[in-house]
């Protein structure tokens, strides 16, 4: 997709994977000249929600393994998490934003609201498969 290839990010589910993909955002806008603020602010939150979801509600008898692999081309940006988790039994067709007292809940809505395409399968643990067209404005 890119002309540099994307980047992809191994680690153990827990808060440190959090910040490199943080880190691994921060390369691939680098990378990708153009990108406009509000494409790569709103890819960022919605990246930066599944990650958390993914740490948070990782669980298994074995530490959870997770990879992202980040990237970005002319049109799109996206992102791809694989983990070893129990598969996680989502409709995402019900997400929506709790109400204003909820403490949690809103990760899956922001997500939903900021991407163009947000995927779940449960073949393999869980794949999630984020895209966010490119406005470059």
């Amino acid at each position: 997709m890119a002309t540099e290839p994307g980047i992809a990010i191994e680690a153990v589910a827990d808060d440190s994977f959090i910040d490199r993909v943080h880190d691994g955002l921060d390369e691939l806008f680098r990378r990708t000249p153009g990108v406009g603020d509000e494409d790569a602010m709103l890819f960022r939150l919605a990246v930066s929600e599944v990650a958390t979801n993914v740490v948070a509600h990782a669980s298994s008898r074995e530490p959870v393994r997770v990879t992202v692999e980040l990237d970005a081309d002319g049109t799109a940006l996206s992102a791809v998490f694989s983990d070893t988790a129990e598969p996680a039994l989502i409709d995402l067709d019900g997400v929506s934003m709790p109400g204003e007292d909820a403490e949690s809940g809103r990760g899956l809505a922001i997500a939903l609201a900021t991407l163009d395409e947000l995927i779940h399968e449960t073949e393999h643990g869980n794949v999630w498969r984020l895209r966010r067209l490119r406005h470059d404005s």
